[in-house]
């Protein structure tokens, strides 16, 4: 299966093309991608930490469309820079970390969506849940991105 992934016609021009629109094109947008869907995390998160205290968690709501587009852009990309690479990501254990982190991460988006959209326009108090999830969300995002950045170095 992994073989076939990395024979398709889409795998192979992203992997041999010279075009500018094959692998630097893929690679801006999956960085791009990532940039929002993380940044827009932090955003959220250091709010929920107490950094900007005196705007309302409402006045955060766009933070989940960013970071749904981001997300988006970095599934799309992401799946043809596994194909490009699927026998080597396939059996990889980095590509697997990576790829744990990446779930785990985007599992704390949807508790902190509902705490933010329940929130009403008050500036009340953060839960201890809701800023413990802030803080999985940062020490997961990070990893997930030092775990992909280090594929580069740990896996030929």
């Amino acid at each position: 299966m992994l073989a076939w992934l990395e024979s398709t016609s889409a795998a192979v021009w992203l992997a041999e093309s010279p075009s500018v629109w094959a692998m630097p094109t893929v690679l801006t947008l999956h960085t791009t991608g990532m940039a929002l869907l993380v940044g827009a995390s932090w955003v959220l998160d250091m709010r929920l930490l107490g950094l900007n205290r005196t705007v309302p968690l409402s006045a955060y709501r766009w933070v989940f469309r960013a970071v749904a587009v981001g997300l988006v852009v970095n599934l799309l990309t992401g799946v043809f820079l596994f194909m490009k690479n699927a026998t080597t990501w396939g059996t990889a254990w980095p590509f697997l970390v990576k790829m744990v982190l990446v779930v785990a991460s985007a599992a704390t988006i949807l508790p902190l969506r509902k705490y933010v959209l329940n929130s009403g326009t008050g500036l009340g108090d953060i839960s201890s849940n809701a800023r413990l999830l802030a803080i999985a969300s940062i020490l997961s995002w990070s990893a997930a991105v030092t775990a992909g950045r280090l594929l580069a170095y740990l896996v030929p």
